[in-house]
């Protein structure tokens, strides 16, 4: 079982067994999300995630695809930890950076580069990874 949760402590999850995938996401909402190019997240069913500790705040919003997504933060560090909507039914999409094993992110390498068309040009594509022109 996984652990992770906030940059200070206050809201912790677990999730069990393996991610269904890996992904590389470039759209314009995992920009402003990371602060960054992208964000790194792994998908996994929902029936293995639990929240462990405390409450997170919400927003939910119309995503590029057109469905709306929920993103999941603490309401006092404002880190975001997943996400979920009816792109990913019954997933929970984990931002990799909130697990607690340092090595959650080597573990993770993309299988899929979500949005590749908005990679920004001095980042290289994932060898092998699927490059998708949006969620789909």
């Amino acid at each position: 079982m996984a652990q992770g949760g906030c940059m200070c402590g206050n809201v912790r999850y677990s999730v069990e067994g393996d991610p269904v995938k890996t992904a590389l996401c470039h759209c314009t909402d995992c920009r402003k999300i990371t602060g960054s190019t992208y964000s790194t997240n792994a998908i996994y069913p929902e029936g293995g995630f639990k929240v462990t500790e405390g409450t997170t705040k919400q927003h939910s919003k119309t995503a590029d695809g057109g469905n709306t997504i929920t993103s999941h933060f603490c309401g006092d560090c404002g880190s975001t930890m997943w996400r979920e909507g009816a792109t990913f039914p019954g997933l929970k999409v984990i931002k990799v950076g909130t697990l607690d094993d340092i090595d959650a992110l080597a573990k993770a390498k993309p299988s899929t580069e979500l949005y590749a068309p908005e990679r920004v040009e001095w980042v290289s594509a994932i060898p092998h990874a699927e490059q998708k022109q949006g969620m789909s």
